[in-house]
């Protein structure tokens, strides 16, 4: 169903691959609109119980897109390093396949919380209060991994 990456010299394992979800901060969705387009958001996620979950208002672009198909992928990159002299870039990335799809309410809570855990631990309190009064005016998505590759150049 996914082809296999053809530089397997510069495929990542696994485990690295699961720590650049881990610590970074913005990816890219990318959807497909209803006209064919392709459409790529960045945004603020959190890799949890081996999902992406992302947070996003109730009605938009991307909402409209994964509903009218679920398929998405999802691509972080870092340590990223021009060396202009080789006309090259070094760099990790990581891309994702999978279905996206409303989190349950369950899961909702759950990954707010991650959230703040990830972007705002200083803060617990207010953000558990900040979730409090926005659960209601926002939706949680996530996306269960079927593929996942990750590819570094150095």
């Amino acid at each position: 169903m996914f082809k296999e990456m053809r530089r397997k010299d510069k495929q990542l394992p696994m485990e690295e691959s699961i720590e650049i979800l881990k610590n970074n901060e913005v990816g890219v969705l990318s959807t497909i609109c209803e006209n064919g387009y392709p459409y790529g958001v960045p945004l603020n996620y959190v890799y949890y119980n081996n999902c992406i979950y992302f947070h996003c208002a109730k009605a938009g672009q991307k909402l409209d897109n994964i509903e009218n198909c679920d398929k998405s992928s999802f691509c972080v990159y870092s340590d990223v390093e021009l060396i202009p002299d080789k006309f090259d870039t070094n760099y990790k990335s990581v891309i994702i396949f999978g279905k996206a799809v409303e989190a349950s309410e369950e899961e909702k809570a759950e990954a707010l919380l991650e959230l703040i855990k990830k972007y705002s631990s200083e803060f617990m309190e207010k953000g558990k209060n900040y979730i409090d009064k926005s659960k209601n005016t926002a939706k949680v998505y996530k996306i269960s991994i079927e593929h996942m590759t990750g590819k570094a150049q150095k």
